[in-house]
């Protein structure tokens, strides 16, 4: 099992939206980050997960904190969301307490005041869905949560929230934070976790993308990647509504981890939150580097998990295929468990097959190596020379009929694409035996690889992706 992450000073300050469910607190994130960064929706209990994103105002950077909704409640997963929240709170340097005008203060309200005044933590009590004028004197009631002066605003139309940024900005202590405490630190003892970002961390550091069906145990092997208990984990499916970032040091370099809601058929998704967290997941397909795709080995490979793998193929990044609850198989099952993975995902070509207990840990030190390994040969740059003379090998080990390649070059990395120079048509066939050579002569792994060809005295080209 892989050292657990040890946190850090954070190298900006840390503003904790909180209160109970369903009055805006992502209405305003998103106001703050300006952009649509958490899912949004008018019922309780959308936002689960703890959401941290970069933010700025008046040139001061902070980051600010989406929570789920506080509840006092017996149902086990309100209790883990509230959990969520209460950690959240107590490491903020201010916390916006947010309440709803149109319902007034209720008795769950009272208790999260009760929790943040007894934090010690700054606060400011924001009363939001102040549309209009008419609205303010009812604002004045939230002076009875003892917090001091309430802020009225309108997350949804922006009223007052630029008043309540110049103030939250003014809180923050003065003077520049040093170079080397925003880039964080590196403990020799294991990984060290940095701050969850927003969809911007840039530098270069690769996304692993957790992707898979709902309730496969995306979020509990994203915990366990991280050291810390980020996602909300739970047996219901589509727990997770929203992807979360979140940037560790591990011995393998830096990586951004993102866990993803669950992706069904679009017959069982339904329009609003669960399309929009559907999109969202998407989005983060689209814009990871490395994807590992999360299969319940209990279930087998079903439809669903092929449908997702052919949508992360036509992606284009390397794929870790990784079963999940493996210590549930039958010593005698596995074999024909393995087989059907082989047969039913023989598209994602050398793709590497993991066998884990996310729960546990079993297996789970493997995932960074193979990540480290898919990253080097997404980037992999095969100097022309080596590239020729490979392919002058793997022709006199196998010549093609009625062609042969003359002499071949790299013209791009991310992923690694080749164009062959012919003086006659390859069969696709001997392609997939070229590829699979250079596959091993230069151990790229589960990297995607284009392969292009450019016939002596033809106009146009063809390949396909590998």
């Amino acid at each position: 099992m892989s050292p657990k992450p040890q946190p850090i000073e954070r190298s900006q300050p840390l503003v904790v939206v909180a209160g109970r469910p369903n009055v805006g607190k992502s209405t305003l994130v998103n106001r703050i980050v300006g952009r649509r960064a958490a899912v949004v929706e008018e019922r309780p209990g959308v936002t689960r997960d703890r959401k941290e994103l970069d933010a700025e105002w008046c040139g001061r950077a902070f980051t600010i904190v989406d929570t789920g909704g506080w509840l006092d409640s017996d149902d086990p997963l309100d209790a883990k969301v509230s959990a969520q929240s209460e950690r959240a709170m107590s490491e903020a340097d201010l916390i916006l307490l947010v309440v709803d005008v149109t319902v007034g203060l209720t008795e769950e309200d009272v208790a999260v005041a009760r929790l943040v005044r007894r934090s010690g933590t700054p606060v400011r009590v924001v009363v939001n869905k102040v549309d209009s004028s008419q609205r303010e004197a009812d604002a004045w009631d939230a002076l009875s949560l003892g917090l001091g002066e309430p802020w009225s605003i309108s997350a949804l139309h922006g009223r007052g929230t630029g008043d309540l940024l110049d103030d939250v900005v003014a809180s923050f202590p003065s003077g520049e934070v040093p170079e080397e405490e925003q880039s964080g630190s590196r403990d020799d003892d294991g990984p060290v976790d940095l701050v969850a970002s927003s969809t911007e961390t840039g530098n270069g550091v690769p996304r692993v993308a957790l992707v898979g069906r709902p309730n496969v145990g995306k979020s509990t092997l994203f915990n366990r990647l991280v050291g810390d208990t980020r996602s909300v984990t739970h047996d219901a499916p589509g727990t997770t509504r929203d992807s979360v970032d979140t940037v560790v040091e591990t011995p393998e370099g830096t990586v951004c981890f993102i866990d993803t809601a669950g992706m069904r058929r679009k017959s069982r998704t339904e329009r609003g939150t669960e399309y929009f967290s559907v999109l969202r997941a998407l989005d983060s397909l689209d814009r990871a580097d490395i994807v590992l795709l999360v299969i319940d080995a209990t279930s087998g490979i079903t439809h669903q998990d092929q449908r997702l793998a052919e949508r992360i193929g036509a992606a284009g990044c390397p794929v870790v295929v990784v079963l999940n609850k493996w210590e549930l198989i039958d010593t005698e099952e596995r074999p024909a468990l393995l087989a059907d993975v082989g047969d039913r995902l023989a598209f994602l070509g050398a793709a590497p097959v993991l066998k884990i207990s996310a729960l546990s840990g079993l297996g789970v030190h493997h995932i960074l190596p193979a990540v480290a390994a898919a990253e080097e040969a997404y980037h992999s740059r095969i100097p022309t020379g080596e590239l020729n003379r490979a392919l002058t090998s793997i022709q006199a080990a196998h010549p093609p009929v009625g062609a042969r390649i003359q002499y071949a070059v790299q013209g791009a990395t991310d992923p690694p694409t080749f164009t062959l120079f012919t003086n006659g048509k390859l069969q696709q066939t001997y392609l997939r035996y070229v590829e699979r050579g250079l596959r091993e002569r230069f151990e790229l792994g589960p990297t995607p690889i284009k392969i292009r060809v450019r016939t002596k005295g033809a106009h146009g080209s063809g390949g396909k992706r590998r």
